[in-house]
């Protein structure tokens, strides 16, 4: 398939990681429709690129919010894909036998939980609702995406997904753990009551090209990246020794695919995330030194309920989907330097 590549990707970079995606998964799909819910989104924008080389018919779903219009741009033209603008939390109906439902659909920037809260429950609520409905009357497959924050901060580390989760229901992340958690109880039920084929995907900290840098999103890789390309202060909340586990997105893609179109799946719920530790501040001093900036750390207070630890257990991910990570933290962070710096030289 040819295209135009995306914007602030150079077409060598962009291929690789496609062609990396594609290596990692089975061509289980062709010819299938498959609905893609916050498509224009970071991850969701991945899966319609990855879904369109193995000759889906896609159907990308999204009201722009946090999606970007450019990141399918070069799609548009295509037969096989159909852009809909449309917020999820809305009922839709559609005519085409639809085979797969990836619900991506929610704002996740930790900063946008203040600002946004109740957009974001009912996205996870309401928009979740309406695409297992959609589901159910096209006997096709739900992936949710989840997220670690329903385990909130986590007192066992590695988590598994036996773990119940140590949640503040009523804190400042809330919006999200619990939408995101109750969710998930949908799903369950439908699976239950309907017998609606759902998997659950809970995803630890992506990054890479495309992922929003944006003051309103607070994600903390492309915060640091964009700090230190434009020589502000690198700013790490508390004293910088709470730790993340990164996934870069090809492994994660790979991973969401092979949990969302295996045959024998139904009802599961799996971790999918790195499986290395790094602290916050050693990610800062990393990307200082990768960027080769003059950026100095600046500590500011840590923020309520920020976990302290967060480390999946993917020994079912290993398991049932014969997945674990295989791009390090240090060639995940080069790739996404370079995309940002590509902007970021636009703009200069």
């Amino acid at each position: 398939m040819s295209g135009v590549a995306p914007q602030k990707y150079l077409p060598y970079e962009y291929c690789r990681d496609i062609q990396e995606i594609i290596a990692g998964i089975d061509n289980t799909i062709s010819g299938d429709t498959v609905l893609v819910a916050g498509g224009a989104g970071f991850l969701g924008s991945w899966m319609c690129e990855t879904l369109l080389r193995l000759n889906a018919n896609v159907i990308c779903l999204d009201n722009l919010v946090s999606g970007k219009i450019e990141n399918i741009q070069h799609h548009l033209n295509y037969p096989n894909f159909t852009f809909l603008q449309h917020d999820i939390t809305d009922p839709i109906s559609l005519h085409a036998p639809i085979k797969h439902i990836f619900h991506f659909a929610s704002r996740a920037g930790p900063l946008e939980f203040k600002k946004h809260p109740i957009e974001i429950l009912r996205s996870n609520t309401l928009g979740t609702l309406n695409l297992l409905d959609l589901a159910r009357k096209h006997n096709a497959t739900m992936l949710f995406t989840s997220t670690s924050e329903i385990y909130g901060d986590a007192k066992e580390i590695p988590t598994p997904e036996t773990y119940y989760g140590h949640v503040n229901p009523v804190g400042p992340r809330s919006c999200y753990d619990e939408g995101k958690r109750c969710g998930e109880a949908m799903c369950m039920a439908y699976a239950v009551q309907y017998d609606v084929d759902v998997r659950i995907a809970r995803i630890f900290n992506t990054y890479g090209p495309r992922i929003r840098a944006d003051g309103i999103y607070g994600r903390v890789i492309p915060r640091f990246i964009t700090q230190a390309l434009l020589g502000e202060s690198i700013t790490v909340f508390g004293d910088g020794s709470q730790t993340r586990s990164f996934c870069y997105l090809n492994d994660m893609l790979i991973g969401l695919f092979r949990l969302a179109t295996a045959s024998d799946l139904r009802g599961e719920v799996v971790n999918l995330g790195g499986g290395t530790e790094i602290t916050i501040l050693d990610l800062a001093t990393a990307i200082i030194t990768m960027t080769k900036s003059d950026s100095y750390i600046q500590f500011l207070p840590l923020p309520e309920d920020d976990p302290k630890r967060r480390r999946p257990d993917i020994q079912k991910a290993q398991k049932l989907l014969r997945w674990e990570p295989k791009v390090g933290l240090a060639r995940g962070l080069e790739r996404t330097i370079h995309y940002f710096q590509q902007d970021h030289d636009e703009q200069n």
